[in-house]
């Protein structure tokens, strides 16, 4: 079993995050898991930030269902959209990585909760540089939160 990303990598901006998290103490996650919940986070980080594409997708959750959130090319597109699916969430990080586009962790603020037996998510500030469509690639604060899901290896 391996774990995969459920929704993506989500990001809100850290304004917009409030309240806590439902779900199972800190102290119901084995140490096995926290450890490989952090390799598999900062294994994604490392593959976005070298745009390795084909690293990322093997880490995405293969369903109709994944969920990216993210910024649009254009206010006029909405500013935030949700972009469903795989192959969706894999053609605007691709259309992303055209550009400047580098994510930077705070991993000593990184945080795990266990939502059920299945399901981790991952709490991280980051710093986002994107220059997409005309943006300044100047470094904007995020909290990205992913959940992972334990997937069979074939999934």
């Amino acid at each position: 079993m391996k774990f995969s990303c459920l929704l993506g990598a989500s990001l809100l901006a850290t304004s917009l995050c409030s309240g806590g998290v439902v779900g199972a103490k800190a102290s119901s996650i084995s140490a096995a898991t926290t450890l490989q919940i952090r390799e598999l986070y900062k294994s994604l980080i490392e593959a976005e930030n070298n745009h390795d594409i084909e690293r990322v997708r093997t880490m995405l959750w293969d369903s109709p269902d994944a969920l990216f959130v993210a910024k649009t090319k254009t206010a006029a597109d909405g500013n935030w959209a949700g972009f469903w699916g795989k192959e969706v969430v894999v053609q605007h990080l691709q259309d992303l990585y055209a550009g400047t586009f580098r994510i930077d962790a705070d991993y000593s603020k990184e945080r795990i909760a266990i939502l059920a037996p299945t399901v981790a998510e991952t709490y991280v500030p980051v710093s986002i540089s994107v220059a997409y469509a005309g943006q300044s690639g100047t470094p904007k604060p995020f909290l990205m939160i992913i959940e992972w899901v334990r997937v069979s290896s074939g999934a």
